[in-house]
């Protein structure tokens, strides 16, 4: 049941290594039954917020993803667990992996970033990239979303306001056990959600599938309508991207076709469109996509973002 929500969540999203030298995930340690905790309560912090720590996360509340009841547990030492038999109904073991440490709103105050695995017996293990938000020098959980079901994290890092994942994650046509597609996303806050500004896949031959958005530049105000031009370095299936349009909330305004130009087939190509924006009311920020969807299952295989200023 669980197996089946996730998977419903990643493709509606759009888009910790499995194990060393397996993608079948090891038996977990038990560690000692936490109770559920009341959900945490977010206010502003302040300006000298203390930098948080690796150890703070890994005993800091977090919130289960990947259960239909979403309840708030109390890690420790990195590790949640409920039942110390998986083969029983209501056991689950939580574990957190990566960790990146950075500024994600430009206040100057660090947040974090960590990836997290829920197995609830079973082979299933089910990877988020979470967000924990710094108040007085304390974390408290944000927000999450769904990376893939045993996926193999090569890094995640926040730089210059961003964060970036770099994993292997299931492709189209690869077996539950091993994920093989190779991806990076990078990610920005937006309303304390984290929105998917770049992403990229590797061909089976290790190509990269790129878009770049080369204008307008993001925060550029526009009216009426945008022309929107770019590349990509491997040409789309029937040579057609497609855009969305949303705003700050996460609402869809818009969407509809992108043609790429492209001499060979498979090869790289250019886009130049022009997209109306009629409709949306003036002084709204925001967010236009151009992004390159699989044909076998609608997953992102390429995009690219830019911040817009409806005038």
């Amino acid at each position: 049941m669980y197996r089946k929500y996730f998977i419903q969540l990643f493709l509606t999203l759009t888009l910790a290594t499995c194990g060393l030298a397996s993608c079948v995930p090891a038996a977990p340690t038990a560690v000692p039954v936490q109770p559920t905790v009341p959900a945490p309560t977010i206010s502003a912090p302040t300006v000298s917020s203390p930098t948080l720590t690796i150890d703070q996360l890994k005993n800091a509340q977090y919130k289960l993803g990947s259960r239909d009841d979403h309840a708030v547990v109390q890690l420790k030492d990195g590790q949640y667990q409920e039942g110390t038999d998986a083969t029983t109904q209501g056991y689950a073991h939580v574990q957190l992996t990566d960790i990146a440490i950075g500024d994600l709103t430009g206040d100057g105050i660090d947040e974090a970033a960590v990836v997290v695995f829920e197995n609830y017996g079973g082979s299933g293990n089910f990877g988020s990239l979470v967000i924990y938000t710094n108040i007085d020098g304390s974390p408290v959980f944000l927000t999450s979303i769904p990376i893939d079901d045993r996926p193999k994290i090569n890094s995640l890092k926040i730089e210059n306001g961003e964060l970036t994942l770099d994993a292997i994650v299931h492709g189209p046509q690869d077996p539950e056990c091993c994920p093989a597609l190779q991806t990076t996303r990078t990610y920005v806050l937006v309303n304390n959600q984290l929105r998917l500004t770049n992403s990229t896949t590797s061909t089976p031959d290790g190509k990269q599938r790129t878009i770049e958005i080369m204008s307008p530049a993001s925060g550029t105000e526009v009216t009426g309508n945008v022309q929107v031009n770019g590349s990509v370095s491997i040409a789309p299936f029937e040579n057609n991207l497609s855009y969305a349009i949303y705003n700050e909330a996460g609402t869809q305004l818009a969407t509809g076709p992108v043609p790429v130009t492209a001499p060979d087939l498979g090869g790289p190509g250019t886009f130049s469109q022009l997209i109306s924006l009629a409709g949306i009311p003036a002084g709204t920020t925001v967010y236009l996509d151009v992004q390159d969807l699989s044909a076998a299952d609608g997953s992102v295989l390429a995009l690219d973002s830019v911040k817009l200023i409806v005038k």
